[in-house]
């Protein structure tokens, strides 16, 4: 049986390199491309990095319901093909949603059984010095997006397990433990957010 695996972080977390690592060695697992109203940058492609439409593309598939989950972030929309998602899982492929607090609240509602993860940095020092040494944002920018990640990181108890990414093989060594748990039918109890909270209570308590 498939899963539908939510994976979340506030921007600068490292969670787009943990996931393409993820997926290299596993043929059966794969990442949900989102549709967005951003512009892309200059290293993306459209249907391989996100699916790039209008707002008024955007707003016709919203009406017509054809969104998981769809949210705004930093002034544009993003959304998660309900299509695309039933595609791949009836061809007994894992999916990875790489969304927001907001859109896994979204899909969780619809899919209760999709499992979520939530990656936190060691600290907020390190995700900010991580924000910097990407250069693709102004300072402006950067305090924007310091100041999403404090309210990312204060929705982490609504998800099923935390990973946190302090050493990249360690936190890559954990979501595969979780993936591998979970297809077969077990949960890796030490990464759940019950197990975690308590391991980094100090820690949780800085960053929120």
């Amino acid at each position: 049986m498939s899963n539908l695996y939510i994976i979340a972080a506030p921007s600068g977390c490292g969670k787009t390199s943990l996931v393409e690592s993820l997926i290299k060695g596993n043929k059966n697992l794969r990442v949900s491309i989102s549709h967005t109203t951003r512009k892309p940058r200059a290293d993306e492609i459209n249907g391989v990095n996100y699916h790039f439409v209008s707002v008024s593309e955007f707003q016709e598939m919203t009406s017509k319901g054809e969104f998981v989950e769809h949210a705004e972030v930093f002034e544009n929309l993003y959304g998660t093909s309900k299509e695309l998602i039933n595609a791949n899982l009836k061809n007994n492929i894992d999916v990875i949603l790489e969304i927001d607090w907001q859109g896994a609240r979204q899909v969780k509602q619809n899919l209760p059984h999709a499992i979520s993860i939530f990656i936190l940095p060691p600290s907020k020092e390190a995700l900010e010095l991580r924000l910097r040494n990407r250069a693709q944002d102004d300072e402006s920018t950067i305090k924007k997006r310091m100041l999403d990640a404090e309210n990312q990181m204060s929705h982490y108890s609504e998800f099923d397990f935390l990973v946190i990414n302090d050493n990249f093989n360690s936190a890559l060594s954990d979501l595969e433990s979780i993936i591998s748990s979970s297809n077969n039918s077990t949960r890796h109890s030490h990464l759940s957010l019950e197990e975690q909270s308590i391991k980094h209570k100090k820690l949780l308590k800085i960053l929120i």
